[in-house]
Order: structure tokens, then sequence, then C-alpha cells
């Protein structure tokens, strides 16, 4: 019968120790692999979609580079609002040649180009800021 309380007890106080802790997020940093495409982040509750296109939509954009993946040929930038789109800032991963995988750090602040389709794009320019 002790045992057994002791075992509750235990328990009860692991649980309510693992309460107040907040789960740790990574930092973002040049590996060989990408942040998944679906992995965006900031307040996207007025985001209007832009309509599906059959035809690509040229975009500009500014933003910081966050995460590069050059296996997985992506590019994760959290960036300014883009008007072509209808897309507020956010962070978001996008396809990458090995061009501009290669051209770009973790860190660096950059103007960049896309190609949009339906919801889609891919960075097809990136020039560094000073």
């Amino acid at each position: 019968m002790t045992y057994a309380r002791l075992t509750i007890a235990l328990g009860l106080a692991a649980l309510t120790a693992a309460c107040g802790k907040q789960a740790e997020t990574p930092v973002a940093a040049e590996t060989s692999q990408a942040a998944p495409a679906a992995a965006m982040s900031g307040d996207m509750s007025n985001m209007a979609m832009a309509p599906a296109a059959t035809s690509p939509i040229k975009a500009k954009g500014h933003g910081t580079v966050t995460a590069i993946g050059k296996a997985a040929g992506t590019i994760t930038l959290d960036h300014g609002p883009i008007p072509e789109a209808k897309w507020p800032a956010m962070t978001m991963a996008f396809k990458a040649a090995p061009t501009i995988t290669d051209a770009a750090k973790v860190g660096d602040k950059v103007d960049f180009d896309l190609t949009l389709v339906g919801s889609a794009g891919e960075v097809t320019a990136i020039q560094k800021k000073p």
C-alpha cells in the first residue's frame, strides 16, 4: 500500500513540475535540412489568398534569411508584406535553385524576386543588402 502511494505521489510531483515548463524553440541555423514548406509564422488572420493562378505571378520582397536547406533546395525568409500575392509579413520557406542557396547565408538581409503559382513560390533572384 505504501509503495502505491509513493508511486502516485512521485508521478503527481513529476507532472506538476512539467506543467510550468515551456517547450524550447529551436534556433534556426544553416543546415542541410530545410524547414517544412508549411512552416509559417506571423499574423495570417487577415491574409487574403491570391486566387489560384495557372500562370505565374512575378513578385518582389524584402526580408531576412532564417534558414537554408541546400539538400532540399529551399530558403526560409522572414519577409515583409508581398502585395502582388496579397500576403502579410511572415516567415516562409520557398523553393530556390542552388545558385540562390549558395549565395545566401542565415542572417543576410535581402531583396528577392519570386515567381508565384497558386500559393507556392520560388525565389528566382536574391540580392544582399549592405
